[in-house]
């Protein structure tokens, strides 16, 4: 089951919200998914909320659309790291076997000799 509540900060933390109905607070929101779990197990204890998946939504206004962007930019260079990650070992794998030392590989691709190594194993494994 999945369930949203929005946080609103306040003097002593965060209310949480359900259905627009502040239900309980926290003092930070790293708190906020386990203190809506234990809410719901109080008003509704024949239901195990355990395995319940929480989205926290802060109330930040426009922030909140920055974070948002921030976190899709965040997820498309990790992307890009690991495609370049890719690239750079099919690259090695090329240049040893078109009998390129390591040493001059390493100088093409502007990184160590151990570096090359590394990854000279890792398209083994």
């Amino acid at each position: 089951m999945n369930i949203t509540t929005v946080a609103q900060q306040w003097e002593h933390g965060w209310e949480l919200r359900l259905n627009g109905e502040v239900v309980t607070q926290v003092s930070t929101l790293d708190k906020a998914a386990q203190q809506i779990r234990d809410y719901l197990d109080t008003v509704n204890p024949e239901t195990d909320h355990s395995d319940w998946a929480v989205t926290v939504s802060p109330a930040i206004g426009d922030l909140g659309d920055r974070v948002r962007e921030a976190r899709l930019a965040t997820r498309r260079a990790q992307e890009l790291q690991e495609l370049a990650a890719k690239e750079t070992v099919a690259v090695v794998q090329g240049l040893r076997s078109a009998g390129v030392s390591v040493t001059d590989t390493a100088a093409i691709l502007g990184v160590s000799r151990g570096r090359v190594s590394q990854l000279v194993k890792k398209q083994a494994a």
